[in-house]
């Protein structure tokens, strides 16, 4: 203890500060004469200029400037401001003794003796080198960050004070929202939003969530400068500084409306798979129903029709019998139009005029609607006449017809009206012409619901018994099949259009007729028939009608097994075999007799259109179910051509 206090005793006042600025190496701390050469030299000057005391002492301070600050007179001018205003202090480019530079922060203060003379100056560097880089990089990546900011064009990214007022403003935000930086800095970021958000407060709870919770996001309608619209995808993230206050807010905004439009239609077009989908099996299964139906109609109206010529004059039972045939018949009916929805009905086109053929429906329409509703026509002026089957076509414009009339039970008013359309590049249409036949009524319509059910099969919304739910799927399955398109339109309380888009006949220039039937030259008596139908109840009325009608018949319950009859006997006049059968169908075994007996007569007889298009087009057909003068008409027709 007293060794340390006699050292500090030893010390005088100039000792302890020679000590203290000798200690320092953080900072050049030298004297300069009035001339500004060194007069002094420490540590630290030496450790980041790089001279030695010997080396500098009685040097010029100018030494450590640029070539370019000493062209200027900077070294001078700092000395003369450090002597008239009592400090000179900057900050600038100083040079090393190895010519490498450093920035410095340099302070030159003026040493006065008694009388206020300068007898030097005091001058202190600090090498801020690293700090400058820093602050250069942080720079340079601020203004990186902002150019990026400002490049992209796809977001709005702006800031929002904390009261929500726009602060900044790039390059996106203009493009998406139409206002200028200078016309929308200092605004209020509710302008944006749509008036009814406005007034339940959206902009505040964006605000407000943003604050408690860090960041808001949300998807909804915004507003650009014209007043028009978009979807927009908004983020809203919570800025604080370093004590955690709130400084603003980041506001990100994307249009994305496009997007939501494409997964709109992306959606539909999912919705529309979907739903053929389920129609095309609900068509195989009505299908597949309807032909096994139609097999036992065949054998239920053949069995009635014979057991009628076989039963005594009793007018009661005959009435039985008629009434069990018109039901059977009845049936029939709901047969074929299970036949249409399916696409699988016979249709026969030919090239007709939809204005002619609605002219011709008029005694029939007007009779179908009552007083109660009023029809009326508008077709263009000149129209190219279509493929479709004039018969199908007819009893769909009166299902439609009719369907209007229901739907406007206190009356009103029914437009069939026709145009014509060219189809190119459409989904579910070739290329080509179309006349477009539509019905439009002004009755009750139908909700989005009943609209998307429409075309289901036995869907109504009439009363039980008022209606099978088949209309409108038959006439869209016989649309479909003739190579056009159905489009039903309605909406609740406007009324409902139903437009049927046919093809134009290719170079049709007239309506083409039935050929008309050839004159009989067949043989006399009965004939040798082959029957072949793999279904046992239909083969055995078959048989029982051929056999009625006098004729000698051969029954075969499969193709292979009517081959192996063909070719063992050589006196068969003709063969009637249904299409749908296993493993050999009908067609097909046609293909195979005529490999053997070209010239033997086939009849195929079908319950719908089977047969692959172009398929057997010469072979004559029989449609299920048949009566017993229906067949007999085909033998005629096919043995005595």
């Amino acid at each position: 203890m007293q060794r340390n206090q006699r050292f500090d005793a030893s010390l005088s006042d100039d000792g302890r500060y020679r000590m203290l600025i000798e200690a320092i190496t953080d900072y050049a701390i030298y004297m300069l004469d009035p001339n500004g050469i060194v007069s002094s030299w420490n540590p630290g000057a030496r450790r980041f200029k790089g001279y030695e005391a010997s080396e500098i002492v009685g040097q010029h301070f100018s030494r450590f400037y640029t070539e370019a600050d000493r062209a200027t007179g900077l070294p001078q001018r700092a000395l003369e401001t450090a002597a008239r205003e009592g400090k000179f202090e900057s900050e600038g480019w100083r040079c090393r003794k190895d010519g490498t530079r450093f920035w410095a922060f340099v302070v030159i203060d003026p040493i006065r003796d008694a009388a206020g003379n300068v007898v030097g100056y005091a001058k202190i560097t600090r090498d801020l080198t690293e700090r400058r880089q820093a602050e250069e990089s942080l720079r340079q990546s601020e203004e990186q960050f902002k150019l990026l900011v400002q490049g992209v064009t796809d977001y709005a990214i702006y800031m929002l004070t904390p009261e929500g007022l726009v602060s900044s403003w790039n390059a996106g935000a203009q493009r998406i929202k139409g206002y200028r930086a200078e016309e929308i800095v200092g605004q209020h970021f509710s302008r944006f939003y749509t008036e009814p958000d406005r007034r339940a407060g959206a902009p505040q709870l964006a605000l407000a969530t943003a604050a408690q919770d860090g960041r808001f996001e949300k998807e909804g309608w915004r507003v650009r400068k014209d007043g028009s619209k978009f979807i927009a995808n908004v983020v809203i993230d919570r800025i604080r500084d370093a004590d955690g206050k709130i400084l603003g807010f980041a506001k990100i905004t994307r249009d994305i409306t496009e997007r939501r439009h494409s997964e709109r239609a992306l959606q539909e077009a999912r919705e529309a798979l979907f739903q053929s989908q389920k129609m095309d099996a609900i068509g195989q299964l009505t299908g597949g129903i309807a032909h096994d139906f139609n097999n036992l109609l065949m054998a239920v109206l053949g069995s009635l029709e014979l057991l009628r010529k076989r039963l005594p004059d009793d007018p009661r039972t005959e009435r039985l019998v008629d009434n069990a045939m018109q039901a059977a018949q009845r049936g029939a009916g709901l047969t074929q139009r299970m036949l249409a929805f399916a696409r699988r009905q016979e249709l026969k086109p030919l090239v007709l005029d939809v204005a002619s053929l609605v002219r011709g429906m008029t005694d029939l329409l007007h009779s179908s609607l009552g007083a109660t509703a009023e029809i009326r026509m508008d077709f263009a002026s000149r129209l190219n006449k279509v493929l479709a089957d004039p018969n199908q076509l007819e009893l769909a414009i009166l299902n439609l017809v009719v369907n209007a009339r229901d739907a406007m039970p206190k009356g009103g008013s029914i437009v069939i009206a026709a145009r014509e359309e060219s189809v190119a590049g459409a989904p579910d249409l070739r290329n080509g012409d179309y006349v477009c036949l539509s019905v439009t009524d002004t009755g009750v319509g139908m909700d989005e619901a009943t609209r998307r059910r429409a075309l289901e099969p036995f869907f109504t919304t009439k009363g039980v018994g008022k209606g099978t739910g088949l209309g409108l799927s038959m006439v869209h399955g016989m649309i479909q099949q003739s190579g056009g398109r159905f489009v039903l339109k309605s909406s609740k309380g406007e009324g409902t259009t139903v437009e049927l888009w046919l093809p134009v006949a290719a170079g049709a220039g007239h309506v083409q007729q039935e050929a008309a039937a050839q004159p009989l030259t067949g043989r006399e008596g009965p004939l040798v028939i082959l029957a072949v139908d793999d279904d046992a109840l239909v083969l055995l009325n078959t048989v029982a009608m051929l056999e009625d009608l006098g004729h000698t018949v051969l029954e075969a319950t499969s193709a292979r097994s009517a081959l192996e009859i063909i070719l063992r006997k050589d006196d068969i006049d003709l063969v009637i075999t249904d299409q749908a059968m296993p493993h050999m169908t009908g067609s097909d075994l046609a293909a195979a007799i005529r490999l053997e007996k070209p010239d033997l007569p086939i009849i195929l007889a079908t319950g719908f259109s089977e047969l692959p298009p172009g398929a057997d087009e010469g072979l004559p057909k029989l449609s299920k179910p048949f009566l017993q003068q229906q067949l007999a008409d085909a033998i005629a027709k096919t043995v005595g051509v």
